[in-house]
């Protein structure tokens, strides 16, 4: 269909054309030696040369990848809730977003483990300005969402995008996973934005759009990293929003705050899927005529799902304890995970400014505080 042209990702008869046109690329020949250090260069280049599906570079390559990140900068991936799916079958994952490569990597390689189906995966267009990026972006079944539009362009745009959306999971079983809100959350809060529920429902062409939404069998992810590798490049917008002040992005910050993801130290990662979100649709609709409400409903379903189903780790309980001066959580870290968050935050903010300190304390303890919203202890 040509109509998605402008946002999809290659389809196979594309890739093996595309593969050559990066495969001298030295950002490649960079991703190629991490995933293989043992490999010679002309072995990879040769396999990449009879790669001709999404599928093989995928299972092949990305992720070799993503099993040497979690080897090198993590202390292991564990998961729950993947029992629940079934396979041959497509889902909407609508996830929390903590980073901008590894949230989709690692959930596709535990679907790829699991003999589940892949997801494609939006990314927004600012993110790939870089032409190797872009192409890497379109072999690893990213699709694209156009950002910095005025607003009849924006309409326009979700309306491709609701369509393409709905393409991929009812015709062509193919599972996708979507952020619950544009970019990364910053402050720990997790917060679904009923805009993208809007976005996703112009998609439907039924009376009802909730009938729609049991359809496409909405999975809420909830990920969560005991450090988060890119925790001190979010102060200065966290900051900026603070003092209500206009946040410009440098000029690579995206690229650098990839880089940082990828390589940088996360120690656990867990990723949780909640069931299908479907008689909570019922209920809604029982409960509730005005379809705005509903979807304000649907997108408090997502939230309770990923907020009750989030790992929490020591760190959140020290950031929580340090930030209210208090010994509350005491119980939940040892001494030594304690002095080891403090030599990481003397490391990477300044005690001077007590702002950057609290809001840096506050990423870390807020998904503490949102958890306390659906039980009386942890």
């Amino acid at each position: 269909m040509q109509k998605f042209d402008s946002i999809r990702p290659f389809y196979d008869s594309e890739v093996n054309d595309a593969l050559s046109d990066v495969i001298q690329h030295p950002m490649m020949k960079a991703l190629m030696n991490f995933s293989f250090p043992e490999v010679e260069d002309e072995v990879w280049k040769e396999q990449l040369k009879k790669t001709h599906s999404i599928r093989d570079f995928q299972c092949n390559f990305i992720y070799q990848s993503a099993r040497k990140i979690l080897e090198k900068s993590s202390e292991g991936l564990t998961t729950s809730g993947f029992e629940h799916l079934e396979k041959n079958t497509s889902y909407l994952f609508v996830s929390n977003h903590r980073d901008i490569l590894l949230d989709t990597t690692l959930l596709n390689a535990t679907l790829f483990e699991h003999g589940l189906v892949m997801t494609a995966s939006a990314i927004g267009d600012n993110l790939v300005k870089k032409s190797f990026l872009k192409i890497l972006a379109k072999l690893n079944r990213n699709f694209l969402v156009l950002r910095g539009l005025s607003p009849r362009e924006m309409l326009q745009s979700s309306k491709l995008l609701s369509e393409y959306i709905k393409q991929l999971l009812l015709h062509e079983n193919r599972s996708v996973w979507i952020a619950q809100r544009e970019g990364r959350t910053k402050d720990g809060n997790d917060a679904t934005n009923p805009g993208v529920l809007k976005m996703l429902g112009m998609g439907s062409d039924q009376k009802n759009v909730m009938e729609y939404f049991k359809k496409i069998k909405i999975v809420p992810v909830s990920i969560s990293y005991e450090y988060d590798p890119t925790d001190v490049l979010k102060m200065p917008q966290l900051m900026a929003e603070a003092n209500n002040e206009i946040y410009v992005k440098e000029k690579n910050e995206d690229f650098q705050n990839i880089l940082s993801g990828v390589l940088g130290q996360k120690k656990r990662i867990h990723i949780h899927l909640g069931k299908v979100i479907d008689t909570e649709i019922d209920v809604i609709v029982a409960h509730e005529e005005n379809a705005n409400k509903q979807v304000l409903a649907l997108a408090q379903t997502i939230d309770d799902a990923i907020l009750t189903n989030y790992k929490l780790w020591p760190t959140n309980f020290i950031a929580y304890d340090l930030l209210n001066k208090t010994n509350q959580y005491e119980h939940r870290y040892t001494e030594n995970e304690k002095s080891l968050f403090e030599r990481r935050l003397e490391m990477r903010i300044d005690h001077d400014n007590p702002q950057l300190l609290e809001g840096f304390l506050a990423m870390y303890a807020n998904p503490v505080v949102n958890k306390l919203k659906y039980t009386d202890a942890l």
